[in-house]
C-alpha cells in the first residue's frame, strides 16, 4: 500500500489532470491548480489552490497536466519554489530531459502518457522513468496511474511518444471510426486489429500492440457507455487544439488509414517536442 500521506499536487485541472485527481484521491492527499478558476468549482472534495506556488509548497510530487504549449511558463512557475519534489509530466512530446534542464539538474522526473478511459478507472497509462528518478519514485508513479487503470513501463522515452498515438489518441480514432462506420460491437474486432497493426509499425512487439490496442478500445467503448458520450462528445475531449489527435483525424478525414494517422499522430508529438 502506498503512503496514504503522499501529497500529490496537481497542475491543469482540465479532463485528464481531473481524472487523475478522482482516482487517486483514494489513496494520497491531493491538491489541485488551474488557471481557469472555473475548473476548480467542481474540484469534488479536492484541495484546491489559488497559486501555483502554494501547490508547490504543500506537495511531494508535482504531476503536470498541461498541455504542451503551456509547459515552459508552468514550469518558470515551479522552479521559483521547487524544492527537488518528484516531477511526474504527461505533456505530451515534452521530453524528461528538457524538463531537467529548465529546473535543476537534481530533478527528479517521470514522464507517463495516460488516455481519456482513466476517468472511468479504465486507462492505460505508459510510464517512462529518467535515470534521475529513483525506484521509489517509479514504485509512486505506478501507484498514482494504478487508480486509473492499466500501467505500462518502457525503458526507451522515444516509446512514450509512440503511446501517445496509439493509446492516447486511439480512442478519439475509434470515436470517428464508429462514427463513419456506424456499428460499435462489430466493429471492435477489426478496428483492434488495425490499431494492432499500427502500434506494431511504430515499435511495440505483438504482444504489447495487442494488450495495449484491446485496453484502449475496451476502455473507450466503456467510457462511451458509462458516461453517455457520444462519439463526437470523446472526440472533442481527447483532441485538443494543435496536439497529436487531432494531427491523426485530419489523415482519417481525408480517407487515411488508421495506420497513417497514427503515423502522423506520432509525428506531431515528435513536433511538440523539437528543440527540448
Amino acid at each position: 500500500m502506498p503512503d496514504t500521506k503522499k501529497r500529490i499536487g496537481i497542475i491543469g485541472f482540465g479532463n485528464m489532470g481531473k481524472a487523475i485527481a478522482l482516482g487517486a484521491r483514494t489513496l494520497f492527499e491531493v491538491s489541485v491548480f488551474d488557471k481557469d478558476k472555473e475548473k476548480l468549482a467542481d474540484c469534488q472534495g479536492l484541495k484546491a489552490q489559488t497559486q501555483v506556488a502554494d501547490l508547490i509548497n504543500s506537495s511531494d510530487c508535482i504531476i503536470l497536466a498541461v498541455k504542451p504549449q503551456d509547459i515552459e511558463s508552468v514550469l518558470k512557475e515551479i522552479k521559483a519554489n521547487y524544492k527537488e519534489q518528484l516531477i511526474i509530466s504527461i505533456a505530451a512530446g515534452i521530453t524528461t530531459k528538457y524538463i531537467i534542464r529548465q529546473l535543476t539538474e537534481k530533478a527528479r522526473v517521470i514522464r507517463i502518457m495516460p488516455n481519456m478511459p482513466a476517468q472511468i478507472n479504465q486507462g492505460v497509462s505508459f510510464l517512462y522513468k529518467h535515470e534521475s528518478a529513483t525506484e521509489k519514485d517509479l514504485n509512486l508513479a505506478w501507484q498514482l496511474f494504478s487508480c486509473v487503470g492499466f500501467v505500462m513501463v518502457v525503458s526507451d522515452e522515444k516509446m512514450i511518444n509512440a503511446a501517445t498515438a496509439v493509446s492516447g489518441s486511439g480512442p478519439a480514432f475509434f470515436c470517428y471510426y464508429i462514427k463513419e462506420k456506424a456499428n460499435v460491437t462489430l466493429k471492435r474486432k477489426e478496428f483492434i486489429q488495425m490499431l494492432t497493426d499500427a502500434a506494431v509499425g511504430l515499435g511495440f512487439d505483438q504482444q504489447e500492440a495487442k494488450v495495449i490496442s484491446e485496453k484502449t478500445i475496451d476502455g473507450t467503448i466503456a467510457i462511451l457507455e458509462k458516461n453517455n458520450l457520444t462519439p463526437e462528445k470523446l472526440i472533442k475531449m481527447v483532441a485538443s487544439k494543435g496536439g497529436t489527435t487531432e494531427a491523426g483525424l485530419a489523415v482519417l478525414v481525408k480517407g487515411g488509414s488508421i495506420e497513417e494517422a497514427v503515423k502522423a499522430a506520432l509525428l506531431r508529438a515528435e513536433e511538440l517536442g523539437k528543440g527540448n
